[in-house]
């Protein structure tokens, strides 16, 4: 049977491809910058790897006996520096390919203007003439806005609707584009190597309706209940539009800040030939949409938490699907047995590790609401189980000695997860503290920064006393 490499499985569009192309019965080997990410996923029967495109060391081995390969990577996550990272990976990745003799590389581009004016388009540009520059035959399918819970453009929008009751809009909400289901685009992509022809081709892909961004916004809106108010001024360009998303968006800032970035023209899909060699049903946008919010209520979404794949426990079409997020870290020599040790008595008697005046605080503004703080116990006093509930904790995944995951089940405008991790270093061990939350419209928000500097004390505090306390067990056994 032919191999199907999905390079950079743990994206939105890979997380989906994998078991689009299980289901079809195509051997898969799936690949992450992080195999735990994937790992998690729980699929059945894929071959699983980790490679990064900036390590070419790492992608003989993953393109070895690969027929088909997907690129699915891009760096837009690292800032300014994105574009000439993502010409790096290309090169690294079309030339492995070659040594491996690949027949096919499909690569998902972006719907591309002419004379863009957008760094990200043209990095995406750039991607695929790069990759097209070895002897391997590359098929590029470009795509603007992807319909679906996770895409990064699809979530800028909804968080925009679910968050703003009024927002003053640049003019980028009159450009057009041309929004495509994301299961239409799978079949595309699924089908397109398996024709002779599409090889060496590039091709633009779309739904059937040619939408402003302001028409979007209103279709979402009536779906979910809001309603708006959108104030045009034309003389705000994305770029000024793009210095505030940290404070409307969950989407990495980075990446939210491209994609408004490429909005100040129009994307359309150009032609229609890939939809006549792969004739389907392409949905309108209300359809998808209705399609989408009905994907993130099932949980059937592969990555609803970051790198945890821990389903919510309630939807709520306010939640924002990527989370803000927090880490604080200390470093010590103490055994992972006696750190896992330490982690596990959190909660016990009220104790959370450190400021416990604020914990006290917080809990009892929670109790005095009725949530659940103060009204639950521990199981046992140094004993985890996922599903133990204490205070307004559940714990909802665990591996001994190296991660405890918790669900806050705090009355609050959002969701929230805290996470403690133990991992080698080269001096010891480092335990590290993160809570990610996913906000609930604009009060969401608005909760999330005001305790943040709350969050990096006590966070910081947690790390470092739960060292304290294994190093002082350990020294005394």
């Amino acid at each position: 049977m032919t191999c199907r490499l999905v390079f950079g499985a743990s994206g939105y569009i890979g997380g989906h491809l994998v078991p689009y192309l299980l289901d079809r019965g195509v051997r898969v080997r799936a690949t992450a910058r992080n195999v735990e990410v994937i790992e998690s996923r729980g699929w059945q029967g894929v071959e699983l790897a980790e490679a990064d495109a900036l390590r070419p060391e790492t992608l003989d081995d993953v393109l070895k006996d690969v027929d088909i390969a997907y690129y699915l990577v891009h760096s837009m996550a690292a800032g300014k520096k994105f574009p000439e990272l993502d010409a790096t990976a290309a090169r690294n990745f079309a030339a492995a390919a070659e040594r491996q003799g690949v027949k096919r590389i499909v690569y998902l581009g972006g719907l591309v203007p002419d004379a863009p004016k957008s760094t990200h388009l043209r990095s995406r540009e750039e991607t695929g003439d790069l990759l097209r520059a070895g002897s391997v035959p590359v098929t590029e399918i470009r795509a603007g806005m992807i319909i679906g819970p996770g895409s990064a453009a699809w979530e800028v929008i909804r968080d925009l609707v679910n968050h703003l009751p009024v927002m003053i809009t640049p003019r980028w909400v009159f450009s057009r584009s041309t929004p495509i289901a994301l299961r239409n685009l799978l079949q595309y992509l699924a089908d397109a190597p398996m024709l002779g022809e599409t090889a060496g081709e590039i091709y633009d892909v779309g739904g059937p309706d040619v939408l402003t961004y302001e028409d979007i916004m209103r279709q979402y809106a009536s779906l979910v209940g809001k309603n708006p108010l959108i104030i045009p001024v034309r003389v705000l360009t994305p770029k000024l539009s793009s210095y505030w998303l940290r404070l409307v968006t969950s989407v990495p800032t980075n990446i939210a800040r491209a994609l408004i970035d490429g909005l100040s023209q129009d994307v359309i899909a150009a032609d229609d030939r890939l939809a006549e060699l792969i004739p389907q049903e392409l949905l309108p946008f209300r359809q998808a949409a209705t399609e989408a919010i009905e994907a993130d209520r099932l949980h059937s979404v592969p990555a609803r938490w970051v790198e945890g794949a821990v389903a919510r426990q309630e939807f709520e079409p306010e939640y924002g699907f990527y989370s803000k997020q927090m880490t604080e870290s200390a470093a010590t020599d103490a055994s992972a047995d006696a750190l896992w040790r330490a982690i596990c008595r959190i909660g016990n008697n009220g104790d959370f590790f450190y400021a416990r005046w604020l914990w006290w605080i917080r809990r009892s503004l929670d109790w005095l609401i009725g949530g659940p703080s103060f009204r639950r116990r521990r199981r046992h006093p140094y004993e985890l189980r996922v599903g133990d509930t204490f205070d307004s904790w559940r714990v909802i995944a665990m591996q001994p000695y190296q991660e405890l995951t918790m669900l806050m089940e705090m009355r609050a405008p959002g969701v929230g997860i805290l996470e403690f991790n133990i991992e080698e270093t080269e001096q010891g061990r480092m335990v590290t503290v993160t809570g990610y939350f996913h906000p609930a419209g604009v009060w969401g928000l608005l909760y999330w920064y005001a305790l943040v500097p709350f969050h990096e004390f006590t966070f910081s505090g947690m790390a470092r006393e739960v060292t304290k306390r294994a190093e002082s067990v350990q020294a005394s056994v």
